[in-house]
């Protein structure tokens, strides 16, 4: 089975052709892709309203140097407020009581405010028939260093088990 030089040729032609035809298809299809492409890429550059891509990046640039600014900013003022609770009263405890036997309704009461080192007072209202008695007594670190009734003693203690806004 001897092939001649006209089948061979035959054959060579037929793969050629095949070939080709595929080197078309896969050219063709290169060419819509890049076709779409392009027109990606046109759009990208134009911007929707007309602007260029460099004046788009710049103007970015300028929007995130002011964010920049501003988080600066407002950390320090953030900071600010934080060192600023932490010396303000935070921590509250207050005792409704009975001062009299004679007096009812629970009108005299002790008050504790504490800021976040514990530092603060206790005020005492009592109320009596004859008027009504305000006294303060200094909290240092959680502690008096006068004498405090139970009722402020109490109030002393519900406040100091209290959480601070900071923590």
């Amino acid at each position: 089975m001897n092939m001649t030089q006209q089948e061979l040729l035959l054959i060579a032609v037929i793969v050629l052709a095949a070939v080709t035809a595929a080197l078309l298809i896969i050219t063709i299809v290169l060419l819509v892709k890049t076709s779409k492409l392009t027109k990606k890429y046109k759009a990208f550059m134009n911007g929707s309203e007309g602007r260029d891509l460099e004046s788009t990046i710049l103007t970015r640039f300028k929007e995130i140097d002011t964010l920049k600014s501003e988080t600066s900013y407002l950390s320090k003022k953030l900071s600010t407020a934080c060192d600023t609770l932490l010396t303000a009263y935070q921590k509250v405890g207050i005792v409704k009581y009975d001062a009299f036997k004679e007096m009812g309704g629970k009108l005299s009461f002790s008050l504790c405010l504490l800021d976040d080192q514990d530092n603060g007072f206790v005020m005492t209202s009592m109320h009596t028939r004859e008027g009504c008695y305000t006294y303060i007594k200094e909290i240092i670190r959680g502690e008096a260093y006068v004498i405090l009734a139970s009722e402020e003693r109490r109030a002393l203690d519900e406040a100091k088990n209290k959480k601070n806004f900071m923590g």
